[in-house]
């Protein structure tokens, strides 16, 4: 047995016996049969797996700085990206897969549970090496946000689509389905990208599907919290507070790459 089926075979293991245990891990299912997973992180242990992650745009970033300790691991499982004061100062965290993991097309998915403060907010998401030239998004990439989430819209699940750089040719599209429990808990965000189009689902159930700016180039994956007045007021925060992420896994088609 290869190491990619021992794996797969490993987690269907672990969810058959979470579920007798009466706890809910399993993902919210690939498309279909002919996906398989391909890349996971678990975020078992207790330290970040460097290996598949980088820290991301360290240094200031709109109303924060982003730094190495405010990513961490519970033990219990979990991701953690924290947004805290240190002083006079705000500080959060944004790691990526760039040069480590760049897939092209495939079923992209995270269970997380949200933050609980105003002032940030949080996302999955797929960018593009490439998302600063003007022209082709199929070419150039596409910045496809799976999800962000802001506590100052509790019922609002936001999925957008970014490209032609963020200039002045800089276009853009997106959604706001309402989902009535997304403050509570824990959730299953979906991404399924195919050469003509994206379909986002929450918990299982498609929530948009739309042929626009679909990308044909190689992308990587970002998990970040992000301080800024869209999210409301950070004065207003009761901190630290952070968004914790249980898995993110990606499954493809055996002919994608």
């Amino acid at each position: 047995m290869t190491n990619s089926l021992l794996r797969s075979a490993l987690i269907l293991l672990s969810f058959a016996f979470l579920q007798v245990a009466g706890v809910s891990k399993t993902a919210a299912a690939p498309p279909s049969e002919q996906y398989k997973l391909v890349w996971a992180d678990e975020f078992d242990g207790d330290t970040l797996d460097l290996k598949k992650w980088g820290y991301r745009n360290l240094g200031p970033r709109r109303l924060a700085v982003n730094v190495k300790d405010c990513v961490s691991l519970d033990g219990k499982g979990n991701l953690l990206l924290t947004t805290r004061r240190n002083g006079d100062r705000i500080e959060t965290a944004m790691i990526g897969t760039a040069g480590r993991f760049e897939p092209t097309y495939g079923y992209f998915e995270c269970r997380v549970e949200f933050q609980d403060q105003p002032g940030q907010w949080s996302a999955f998401w797929l960018q593009s090496p490439t998302i600063g030239k003007v022209g082709d998004p199929r070419i150039n990439g596409t910045e496809i946000d799976i999800f962000e989430y802001l506590v100052r819209y509790p019922t609002k699940m936001h999925h957008n689509l970014h490209w032609d750089g963020y200039g002045e040719a800089h276009k853009n599209e997106g959604t706001r389905p309402i989902i009535e429990d997304l403050a509570d808990g824990f959730h299953t965000i979906g991404l399924l990208w195919t050469p003509d189009e994206y379909v986002f689902y929450v918990d299982g159930k498609e929530t948009w599907r739309t042929k626009t700016a679909v990308s044909r180039r190689s992308q990587y994956i970002i998990l970040s919290m992000e301080v800024d007045k869209w999210g409301g007021s950070i004065d207003d925060a009761r901190l630290p507070d952070a968004v914790r992420f249980d898995y993110v896994r990606v499954y493809q088609k055996k002919n994608e790459d």
